[in-house]
């Protein structure tokens, strides 16, 4: 492992006086090919849609494409993580983006004509969203100094924030002047963007190190060197207790989020504001927590952070009693602000803490379970309001999405998502 150039500051120490990591020309590039990534990922289900809407194409047929990109994306995240440890993962990067830069006109092409080489070209364009998730997160450790990881994830995660919030209007007026195949060939240049653009990692000092066990692995098979990725997960306590209260808010909050709100929306409200303004107001939720959490240092960063995790509660809450519109559009606001408090620290701690050389295959467990976990959540809350009724499981997702961080933060290491105690610290 290699030796850092300065010792780190102990953790919940306040930032020293640093100029904006958006002046740092090598995290600016990695910075504008997450962006691009980060957009065409969002963009390619709404410009679907759009197809939708225009009858190029069928409601089933879209939920087919969804899934199979899902399929895509969880299959290609292990394996990512294995090659981005293996490999450069400046390389990995480009390969993926490539891929689903690639996979974007093959749907164009198929549109209309041919679902069965969508579906496949969309699973090629989830393999290439999944297998760039890990190596951006390794590959931000490489590029930027301890120092300032949590500004630029901060920066990283803004930019996410942004494009969701602006990325609906602009679709849409683009779509005014080109039709569906130039949008998708559109994507496919974001793609290229989310290649091309980030340079080299490893800089000078933090490169990884080749001489330990990993090195001279190339006998290894991707299993067992992704099952040497959770033996190092499970090193650090305080990532097992936050990757389980992650999932666990992530597969029912997300869940209320995206089945029983458009639900109560239409049947208690009567009106689609509800479901855009709860929307709107988690998206500006999080784009002011991101800003709070690029100068913030709190004393306990790793309690601090699943406080703001279990602060998606609120967003299911509001929607088991009758309360006004704006209640329910705070209650998502507050989430929004809460996600980003934990966020922005997670990914830190994880590019502190976790053996250099293993980064990107514990980044792929994250992105696995969390988010591999979100379509059950998302297929069985439906079935799961039929039976019980909304009020109740709508409650119980938010006592999963208190309780499970509360449970988290029983954990010692969890108050500093850190196995090193902060100063002062007995716990």
């Amino acid at each position: 492992m290699p030796t850092p150039s300065a010792p780190p500051a102990p953790v919940g120490s306040p930032p020293a006086k640093q100029r904006s990591i958006l002046l740092d020309l090598a995290f600016l590039r990695l910075w504008t090919g997450a962006t691009a990534s980060g957009l065409a990922t969002w963009a390619l289900p709404f410009v679907l849609g759009l197809a939708v809407f225009d009858r190029t194409l069928a409601a089933t047929d879209l939920g087919l494409l969804l899934a199979a990109r899902t399929v895509g994306f969880l299959a290609a995240v292990p394996v990512a993580g294995v090659l981005a440890d293996r490999h450069s993962r400046r390389g990995v990067v480009l390969w993926a983006g490539l891929a689903a830069g690639a996979a974007a006109p093959v749907i164009a092409v198929g549109l209309g004509r041919s679902v069965l080489l969508m579906a496949v070209a969309a699973a090629v364009a989830g393999a290439g969203q999944g297998a760039c998730r890990p190596a951006y997160q390794a590959l931000t450790a490489e590029v930027v100094d301890a120092g300032r990881r949590q500004q630029a994830n901060a920066a990283m995660t803004l930019a996410v924030r942004v494009t969701t919030l602006v990325g609906p209007s602009l679709a849409a007026l683009l779509a005014v002047f080109l039709d569906i195949r130039a949008l998708l060939l559109g994507i496919g240049l974001l793609w290229l963007v989310a290649a091309c653009v980030p340079g080299r990692g490893a800089r000078p000092g933090t490169a990884r190190d080749t001489s330990g066990p990993s090195a001279g692995r190339g006998g290894s098979s991707l299993l067992a060197e992704f099952a040497e990725g959770v033996r190092e997960a499970r090193r650090h306590p305080w990532f097992l207790a936050g990757l389980g209260a992650l999932t666990a808010v992530i597969a029912t909050g997300y869940s209320a989020t995206g089945v029983a709100l458009p639900m109560v929306s239409r049947d208690e409200y009567g009106t689609e504001v509800v479901l855009a303004g709860a929307m709107t107001a988690y998206t500006a939720g999080a784009l002011g927590g991101a800003l709070l959490i690029a100068r913030w240092r709190p004393r306990s960063p790793g309690r601090a952070a699943l406080a703001g995790l279990a602060a998606y509660g609120f967003a299911p809450l509001s929607l088991v009693f009758p309360v006004h519109p704006a209640v329910v559009m705070a209650a998502y606001a507050v989430a929004g602000v809460g996600v980003e408090l934990f966020n922005v620290p997670w990914f830190t701690a994880a590019q502190r803490e976790v053996a250099p050389d293993k980064l990107a295959r514990v980044s792929s467990l994250d992105f696995l379970l969390s988010y591999g976990l979100a379509p059950v959540g998302l297929a069985v809350i439906a079935p799961a309001i039929d039976a019980f009724g909304a009020t109740a499981v709508l409650a119980g997702c938010a006592v999963v999405c208190f309780a499970a961080p509360a449970a988290a933060a029983l954990v010692p290491s969890a108050r500093t998502f850190s196995r090193t105690p902060a100063r002062g610290d007995t716990s």
